[in-house]
């Protein structure tokens, strides 16, 4: 074999290796060290008008930009988006549906949410098949199907001050439900806060703080599931009073996620 074959062969061994430290290292110590290097996919002019206008992108920094757009743009292309009853699903609801879904899990190396396969819209709440009770949303893990109301997926991304975003909210069901079927490290990890969080709740103090505050609406108090997505919806719309009145909670959700201080919106 020559000698630029046995570089080549080392250089791969090298190469797996410390893939698999950085692995190891990321599972233990909850770091993001992979991004996309080599090169970006890019939106068409008229979704990238879109994307434009979406607050979150608007406030990235210049080196995450691309990686945004990227990542949109990935999305989509993974995604089936259907509208329920007419026509087709247009250029700016499928970017706004991406955007949100990218946003949430921007800090995580694998942000395609595997176990969704279609977006289904409804133009407004839906009757759910599954209980006969008008829906927003709903995830149906079994299906890979997301549906989702468009009008309240809308008017939850414009008023951004009620701690009400459906988007946010369903894109964290996906995500638990992946974090409950999957041993890949961003569902491990997000399984792990969780599981902090819910421990958490168990503490009389936490509970006696929750009680007196009601600092977070009582649809949380559902289900693991329905808290998990509320917590969502403040740790980006009511970030800073969230991270000053449960500041252990907010520590969870941060790592669980893997977000970063510089992509909170001020």
């Amino acid at each position: 074999m020559a000698p630029y074959a046995f570089a080549v062969v080392g250089f791969g061994f090298l190469s797996i290796f410390a893939h698999i430290i950085l692995r190891g290292i990321q599972r233990k110590r909850d770091f993001l060290w992979y991004r996309q290097a080599l090169s970006y996919r890019r939106l068409p002019l008229s979704r990238k008008r879109v994307l434009e206008t979406y607050p979150f992108y608007e406030q990235l920094p210049l080196k995450n930009k691309k990686q945004f757009e990227h990542r949109v743009a990935a999305f989509i292309a993974d995604k089936d988006f259907r509208n329920r009853y007419q026509g087709t699903v247009t250029d700016h609801q499928v970017v706004l549906i991406s955007c949100v879904a990218c946003q949430l899990s921007f800090g995580r190396r694998n942000y395609l949410y595997p176990m969704l396969n279609t977006v289904l819209l409804f133009p407004e709440a839906f009757m759910s098949p599954t209980n006969q009770v008008l829906h927003k949303g709903e995830f149906n893990p079994l299906a890979k199907v997301l549906a989702i109301s468009w009008h309240d997926f809308k008017e939850g991304m414009d008023i951004t001050n009620d701690n009400l975003h459906l988007g946010i909210h369903e894109f964290t069901h996906v995500m638990h439900f992946e974090s409950d079927r999957s041993n890949d490290i961003d569902a491990v990890r997000f399984k792990k806060y969780t599981n902090k969080i819910l421990r958490e709740l168990m503490k009389p103090d936490v509970r006696s703080k929750l009680d007196q505050t009601q600092f977070f609406r009582d649809y949380a108090f559902t289900n693991q599931y329905e808290f998990m997505a509320v917590l969502s919806e403040y740790f980006f719309e009511s970030n800073a009073d969230f991270k000053t009145t449960f500041p252990l909670i907010y520590g969870h959700l941060t790592k669980a996620l893997l977000f970063k201080e510089e992509w909170i919106m001020k």
